[in-house]
């Protein structure tokens, strides 16, 4: 990837709920994987990206903004914002978009609660925005997927066409005057998205996929951390990858 000059903002979602660990934590941002808090993980990462020198920390309350301040390297970006977060996800975005460095030519917007992700590709998807308008990390479908609807005796099913679907993943990365005034009707209209790209869907834009060579999973449920472990452990002893 060529060398270049930062360009690009950061959004750390870290506000959320985490009502599915139920009592494996309260606040599955600041759990300890491996001696260190989730969160620390993509700090660590943005902090490390060629593209990113900014970053907004959109969090819940004043005690997690606290728990956070004491692991955040405030030497190695140029700006540290904190914003804080929203009833809904698109809440939270719009409190981050709000308070982003306005002189940042792209954002990246991503889940705290994925610690696999690497400046490589965090590199690779502000690169792609910056020349694309939007990109996004993603997976392919490799599973046969199936849309099922509910009959009187189980599911009819359709069998969708695998090599069209993908997973979406964060980051996911957009020129910033674009998803800004995107999210502003978002907000206006009262709508409800589950992901950053769902704000530009009726745009007919175009999104770059940026495909993960590693496994990028979210923390969503206690089965999760053990799961991140050990991709955390093979991370370590690759640390090419």
């Amino acid at each position: 990837m060529e060398s270049t000059s930062p360009f690009a903002a950061a959004i750390l979602l870290a506000g959320g709920s985490g009502t599915r660990m139920t009592d494996a934590t309260t606040d599955k941002v600041l759990f300890p994987i491996k001696g260190k808090p989730t969160l620390q993980y993509s700090i660590d990462a943005f902090a490390e990206s060629e593209a990113v020198d900014s970053i907004v920390i959109v969090y819940r309350d004043g005690q997690q903004r606290h728990a956070m301040e004491a692991f955040i390297p405030s030497d190695k970006f140029s700006s540290i914002t904190w914003a804080q977060g929203g009833a809904e996800r698109q809440d939270s975005v719009w409190a981050g978009l709000c308070v982003t460095p306005t002189d940042c030519e792209v954002v990246l917007i991503h889940d705290g609660a994925r610690p696999m992700v690497t400046p490589t590709t965090i590199d690779a998807v502000a690169q792609s925005a910056k020349a694309n308008q939007v990109a996004c990390v993603a997976k392919r479908a490799t599973d046969t997927i199936k849309q099922a609807t509910p009959s009187d005796n189980g599911y009819t099913l359709r069998t969708l066409d695998r090599s069209n679907i993908w997973s979406m993943e964060t980051p996911q990365a957009f020129k910033f005057s674009l998803i800004k005034a995107a999210y502003k009707t978002i907000i206006a209209n009262g709508q409800s998205i589950t992901d950053d790209l769902s704000a530009i869907e009726k745009s007919g834009q175009s999104v770059q996929f940026i495909e993960n060579p590693i496994p990028n999973i979210k923390i969503t449920t206690p089965k999760d951390i053990p799961l991140a472990e050990y991709l955390l452990t093979l991370k370590d002893q690759s640390p090419t990858v």
